[in-house]
């Protein structure tokens, strides 16, 4: 009798867990879906503009080593048993802060040969090491490092949002082209492009918008590079002005349906950009974690003959259906130039 009524109180209390379990995901899946849902508060005017963005790094990257000749004729590698590695970020130098490459140079050529202590970030991790700077044949001071203190890059504006004077690019991070690491900014530009050409993408060969951004006019400031986008403020409303085409509702996942849907983009220099035609293939709506939310496939034969199809420099392009801004263009499938993924505007929104 004592066995049955343990296995009884056992059963109860499995099926209370359970019960539970069960209202806490509920109550936290209503509450994530009104926050999706609020949304459709919001409202964006989709630009699809091609522009450049200038990125000052957080510090110095360092994204490269190498031997020193020194001046004695034999080889050197200061960095040896420091402890820092590519894609380390040093932050400071005997307790002075670093903003450029030009700076960490200068205080290592100061130096004179005597040790200095750096501070470098490794992911969320401050760490402290020391090296001794060597004398090379050219008479300056080094330390086998290779550094950059700054990113630039082509790339596609996607959304304006009057109420909080923002905007959104991309869809994506920028990162190091060394060290493949999203980049940790302290600041950067957006900035208007001119398109040199545009190469046609292929099977297995991503093509790409050619442009420059030398001279370009300043649109806002780069505040955020993150996984999903890359964001800041408008300082450049005049332009916005000139090539905004008018705020439409923001689309939360739910109200995103298979079938078609229009992107909005720029392949010339006409200062204007034109729709073309796209299908959603598939929906990922459980995806919370990247920005493949959507399987999407170029129909437009007009865009499939200028470019093939999802070239890089379209990142970020906007997506249209009913109405509503639905997402954003994030990567391209390079067994198939005319598939690839785009991020959910809920998500690049939060």
């Amino acid at each position: 009798m004592e066995n049955k009524k343990i296995k009884k109180l056992l059963i109860i209390f499995t099926i209370l867990l359970f019960i539970n379990y069960v209202w806490v995901l509920a109550f936290n899946s209503s509450a994530y879906y009104k926050n999706v849902n609020s949304f459709t508060q919001r409202m964006v005017n989709p630009i699809g503009r091609t522009i450049g963005l200038k990125l000052y790094t957080d510090g110095v990257l360092v994204v490269g080593m190498s031997e020193i000749d020194g001046i004695d004729g034999n080889k050197y590698k200061p960095y040896e048993n420091s402890g820092i590695k590519e894609g380390d970020m040093i932050k400071s130098i005997n307790g002075k802060a670093i903003t450029n490459a030009e700076e960490l140079i200068d205080i290592i050529n100061e130096s004179n040969g005597n040790t200095i202590s750096i501070r470098y970030q490794r992911e969320s991790e401050e760490i402290y090491t020391t090296i001794t700077p060597i004398e090379s044949t050219d008479e300056n001071y080094m330390i086998g490092l290779w550094v950059r203190d700054a990113a630039a890059g082509i790339g596609t504006l996607t959304y304006y949002e009057q109420a909080t004077n923002s905007f959104a690019a991309l869809g994506h991070g920028i990162n190091d082209v060394d060290t493949n690491k999203l980049l940790n900014i302290s600041n950067g530009e957006l900035v208007t492009s001119q398109i040199v050409s545009i190469v046609k993408g292929e099977k297995g060969k991503p093509g790409e918008i050619r442009g420059i951004i030398d001279g370009g006019e300043t649109i806002g400031n780069i505040e955020v590079n993150s996984t999903i986008g890359v964001y800041g403020k408008v300082t450049n409303i005049n332009y916005i002005n000139k090539v905004k085409k008018g705020e439409m509702p923001v689309a939360n996942r739910n109200q995103i349906e298979e079938g078609k849907a229009t992107i909005i983009c720029q392949l010339s220099n006409e200062n204007k950009t034109e729709e073309y035609e796209i299908e959603i293939r598939k929906i990922y709506r459980m995806n919370y974690k990247d920005n493949k939310s959507m399987l999407i496939k170029v129909t437009d034969k007009e865009l499939i003959e200028k470019t093939g199809g999802i070239i890089p420099g379209m990142s970020g392009t906007p997506i249209i259906q009913n109405g509503r801004f639905i997402g954003a263009i994030t990567n391209v499938l390079l067994n198939d130039p005319t598939q690839g993924y785009a991020i959910f505007a809920d998500m690049m929104m939060q």
